[in-house]
């Protein structure tokens, strides 16, 4: 397993948020994180990058420990991360967003690996607004940039959260296909979602997260056919 999480507890304050989460991601695979808003798949995501700390169990990324790791360790261990709210610095250009993550982390102007060719065969409508701010960027290409800039670090495992939210059917259409592009430069993929018709269209292997524990996993089509499993993920 590329990524493995076993018997995660995760609190905020007193309130528990994640109750014994465990899950495993092969390499070269796109696993969704399916729930509805509030149950608790982004709280994975944050607690696997990092930025909620777990009270008990473990993460290993590539069979290391790395648990205790600071957010930014964890980056440079191979994993970026793409989050809900896309965080775009909206006084920087587009191309100054993608280089952040590179400046930040003390790798210089790119990445080992990092490649703009790549971020343009992937997002190709970048390359026309490389100069622009972010303050001027729409919702979709603010989160195509938040992807882009994840990219930057040349990650072996890439973490979306809610990637598709509020995008118009075709762009969704669009970002379907990235994935695909991701994947096939190598990087695997951990997607938090809410759309089960999106998440059987782009994954195998599901997990549905409620109330902060896995209560399913298997292929997307096992939840489109069970009328309680479509209820739980208010579809």
């Amino acid at each position: 397993m590329l990524l493995e999480i076993e018997n995660l507890d995760v609190f905020i304050g007193s309130t528990q948020i994640l109750r014994n989460i465990s899950l495993g991601v092969k390499e070269g695979e796109i696993v969704c994180l399916l729930g509805r808003n509030g149950a608790g798949k982004s709280s994975v995501i944050k607690s696997t990058i990092g930025l909620y700390p777990s009270r008990s169990g473990k993460i290993l990324f590539k069979e290391k420990d790395i648990t205790s790791f600071s957010p930014r360790k964890k980056v440079l261990s191979g994993i970026g991360y793409s989050p809900e709210d896309t965080r775009i610095f909206t006084e920087l250009t587009v191309e100054e967003n993608i280089n952040l993550s590179t400046w930040v982390t003390g790798k210089g102007d790119k990445g080992e690996g990092f490649s703009f060719e790549n971020i343009f065969t992937i997002f190709p409508a970048i390359k026309n607004f490389l100069a622009r701010k972010g303050l001027n960027l729409s919702g979709g290409e603010k989160k195509m940039v938040s992807i882009a800039r994840a990219l930057a670090l040349n990650p072996s495992l890439l973490l979306l959260d809610e990637a598709f939210e509020g995008l118009a059917p075709l762009v969704v259409t669009h970002f379907m296909e990235a994935l695909s592009q991701i994947r096939e430069l190598g990087v695997t993929i951990v997607l938090g979602e809410s759309n089960i018709r999106i998440v059987s269209q782009v994954t195998e292997r599901t997990y549905i997260v409620e109330r902060g524990e896995i209560i399913f996993e298997g292929h997307p089509r096992e939840i489109l056919e069970n009328e309680r499993l479509l209820r739980l993920v208010g579809k």
